[in-house]
């Protein structure tokens, strides 16, 4: 997995967006085992105190689960994946709708811009 850090968050919550993130798009797949907590931390660069506490926060989102002994897991109910997924897109839906706002697009000039920049390739995928 690769970490990015910027001075804006702080690191436990860009930790927990960044796993969040893997989790959602299928980088970490239902029912995979995740790496140590030790080493994460180490991947990341970051204090082993601080990759705990965002892995506790994902655990208490239902996103990860802890089996005694064995390490921790991706969550395996996809629900609770698709729920979060939902979640994030709407924070980006937001953020963009915001950000279009800003520059003084009205509701119907937003739409129309997203249709005009949702192309097709021949198989129906957005490019």
């Amino acid at each position: 997995m690769e970490w990015h850090f910027n001075n804006d968050m702080p690191i436990y919550t860009q930790l927990v967006y960044q796993i969040k993130f893997a989790i959602v798009s299928g980088q970490l797949r239902p029912g995979e085992r995740m790496t140590a907590v030790r080493d994460l931390a180490a991947e990341a660069g970051v204090n082993p105190n601080t990759m705990q506490r965002a892995l506790q926060q994902l655990e208490r989102d239902g996103l990860v689960y802890t089996q005694r002994s064995s390490g921790r897991f991706v969550t395996e109910d996809t629900c609770i994946i698709d729920e979060a997924k939902k979640a994030l897109a709407k924070q980006y839906i937001d953020q963009f709708i915001d950000s279009m706002k800003n520059l003084g697009y009205t509701r119907e000039e937003i739409m129309e811009l997203l249709k005009g920049s949702c192309e097709e390739d021949k198989n129906g995928n957005i490019l």
